[in-house]
């Protein structure tokens, strides 16, 4: 929902200031404040582009040295990621900052569009930096939102989530991906969730869509992940494509003020959930059905996990009784 916020608002536009009001938010830009600014001044953001749960801004300079023997400069992008509680937002430049407002772009006029774009972050788990674009190691476009075949650097180790536009959606596209995903699994002891929230693996699932994907398989969450066929990871990266559809639909999941778009506006899927969040409440598909399960909360990896008692039944292997 942010990168198509982005799209709409800030994509074509030249960035004609740029404020760092907090330098913990871009302290994964080595050179420091001075150069973010001053790479930052008076280029053109060409896209919005993401990959998991990582969004880029193309430029429409190259503004980084290439680090080898040349000062010659290759394309950058300007790279956020939100962490746990950080926002990219569009506002007038008359309006209020926001008492967590870390990182401001002053953007060119536009009729109709608001003149600043803000990285406000309470928690400061997250940070923006310029990152040198380099080709993808498979030549598919990088992420959705842009056909180039480039990603920034510090983006490369990130899968290809369910979403890509480079993963087909029928299901013989489904099924590759699944055949490959079991390839790359290098523990299959490990339980099933921990691979969807294993970016490296499949990028882009966070925990509330990972309970609901497994609610909407029956699957319990300490499923082996070496025991899945890949019929049946198909069938879960199916799944897990639907849950994000839907929510992608609704706006996305706001449990609070934190989760908006980038017009400050919230997603109501939070009440279209199954499994996250609502324990001690019947299951949905149990009570269509006749059956008695209820959702429980359980403590996972330290987190909390959400599924049914009946539909969701620990398996053997797991090592709960």
């Amino acid at each position: 929902m942010v990168r198509r916020g982005l799209e709409s608002w800030v994509v074509g536009r030249r960035i004609e200031r740029v404020s760092v009001l907090d330098a913990r938010s871009i302290r994964r830009h080595h050179d420091g404040p001075e150069d973010f600014v001053a790479s930052l001044h008076n280029v053109t953001v060409r896209a919005a582009v993401r990959r998991g749960k990582f969004l880029w801004l193309p430029l429409s300079e190259p503004s980084m040295p290439n680090g080898g023997s040349t000062p010659a400069a290759v394309p950058a992008a300007l790279v956020a990621h939100l962490g746990m509680s950080g926002q990219l937002l569009v506002e007038e430049a008359r309006a209020p900052m926001e008492k967590h407002a870390r990182v401001v772009l002053d953007l060119e006029e536009r009729t109709g569009l608001p003149g600043q774009l803000r990285f406000v972050d309470q928690r400061i788990f997250g940070g923006m930096w310029l990152s040198p674009l380099i080709p993808t190691s498979d030549g598919l476009p990088g992420g959705a939102g842009d056909p180039g075949p480039v990603l920034p650097e510090d983006a490369a180790h990130i899968a290809r989530d369910v979403l890509d536009p480079s993963v087909a959606a029928d299901d013989a596209g489904i099924s590759a991906a699944a055949r490959r995903l079991r390839r790359g699994w290098m523990h299959r002891s490990a339980p099933v969730k921990s691979v969807l929230l294993d970016q490296t693996q499949i990028s882009g699932v966070g925990n509330i869509y990972a309970d609901e994907a497994l609610w909407r398989v029956r699957m319990h969450y300490l499923t082996p992940s070496g025991a899945l066929g890949p019929s049946r990871i198909a069938e879960l990266l199916c799944a897990l494509r639907d849950v994000m559809i839907d929510a992608l639909a609704a706006g996305g999941t706001s449990f609070d003020s934190l989760y908006v778009n980038v017009n400050g506006a919230s997603g109501y899927f939070a009440r279209s959930l199954h499994a996250y969040g609502r324990a001690g409440e019947l299951c949905d598909r149990c009570r269509e059905n006749g059956h008695a399960g209820r959702i429980v909360r359980e403590a996972y990896s330290g987190r909390s996990s959400y599924r049914c008692t009946y539909c969701q039944r620990v398996p053997r292997s797991s090592g709960r009784g």
